[in-house]
């Protein structure tokens, strides 16, 4: 195993029920209303289809590089306050650290939304990080995967990915990378190739190792 690539929101940190609030903010400025529901339709997706995706909900007639905006403010604000790390994920990181493996940040959100969770994760954790804004086409996509395995200069089939989103995991296994699904909002099934666990408490650096191997 040459290198294991983490997903953010939702993976990392409990940040899809800040989301989750955000969005139900602003579609209610939007003049809409906003459910679990909706939140399903986006999860693991990009910035430009959660816009996208409200705009044509709620019909309004309002730039949506403003609503972009009140999205990423929302989300400022609230990550300022604090992110809360999902259970097992900084002893799983140390864990990769101490043993000098390789890793990286590869999330669908914006350079900003992850700037405020590394704060809290700690950046000096992953050697890459690629967010939305370093790429042209995100998850489901394989380029957000194929970028991080090009940036460490690894064979994406020698790469772990960990993900908790069907289209985090689409774009992972399209990259060729090998797999570990832990589900967050939506259930993922298991597959040749991938690994579907309750929580990252039950993943450890042999487990991952041992997929490569």
């Amino acid at each position: 195993m040459d290198a294991v690539l983490f997903d953010m929101d939702g993976l990392l940190v409990d940040t899809e029920e800040v989301w989750f609030e955000v969005e139900t903010e602003v579609v209610g400025r939007l003049g809409g209303s906003w459910g679990p529901e909706h939140q399903e339709q986006l999860v693991g997706g990009s910035w430009e289809r959660t816009v996208a995706y409200m705009m044509e909900l709620t019909r309004a007639d309002v730039d949506p590089d403003l609503v972009g905006e009140w999205l990423i403010d929302g989300m400022e604000r609230r990550l300022s306050t604090g992110v809360v790390p999902m259970p097992g994920a900084l002893d799983l990181l140390r864990d990769l650290t101490d043993n000098g493996v390789r890793t990286a940040l590869v999330t669908s959100s914006l350079r900003v939304i992850a700037d405020a969770v590394l704060k809290a994760v700690g950046r000096e954790h992953f050697e890459v990080v690629v967010t939305a804004d370093d790429v042209v086409r995100t998850k489901p996509h394989p380029e957000p995967y194929l970028t991080a395995a090009a940036l460490l200069a690894v064979e994406p089939g020698r790469c772990v990915v960990l993900e908790d989103s069907p289209n985090g995991v689409a774009s992972a296994t399209a990259a060729g990378c090998r797999v570990v699904a832990v589900p967050s909002v939506l259930p993922i099934a298991a597959a040749p190739g991938r690994l579907v666990m309750p929580s990252l408490v039950d993943v450890d650096l042999g487990l991952l190792r041992s997929l490569v191997a």
